[in-house]
């Protein structure tokens, strides 16, 4: 386990690169990709932040927009977007609350 918040961010980078196709749809704005809105969203967590949390200490580091590829910042609801859509995917299934089994009472 690391305390690195680069560290962090390079893993979840390489992994969503990995599982993830660059872009939602042919036909988004490819401002940013879906790695890098993911490795922020891992970054979120690691922080225990919220959205505008995450989103203003990457943009304090510019090392770590560096190691994302950034050349500017995501608004915050770009990355409330991002988690809902990967979320509806399964993409970020460790990242969620468990859910609670279902009763089999009728």
């Amino acid at each position: 386990m690391t305390k690195s918040p680069r560290a962090v961010v390079r893993e979840a980078l390489r992994l969503a690169q990995e599982a993830l196709p660059p872009y939602s749809s042919t036909r988004s704005r490819k401002d940013f990709t879906q790695h890098q809105l993911f490795a922020l969203l891992a970054l979120k967590t690691f922080l225990k932040t919220d959205l505008r949390g995450v989103v203003t200490f990457a943009a304090d580091f510019a090392e770590l927009r560096s190691d994302l590829g950034l050349t500017k910042m995501p608004h915050y609801s770009t990355l409330s977007y991002a988690e809902q859509r990967l979320l509806k995917k399964g993409s970020l299934s460790s990242f969620s609350t468990p859910s609670r089994p279902q009763s089999n009472a009728a």
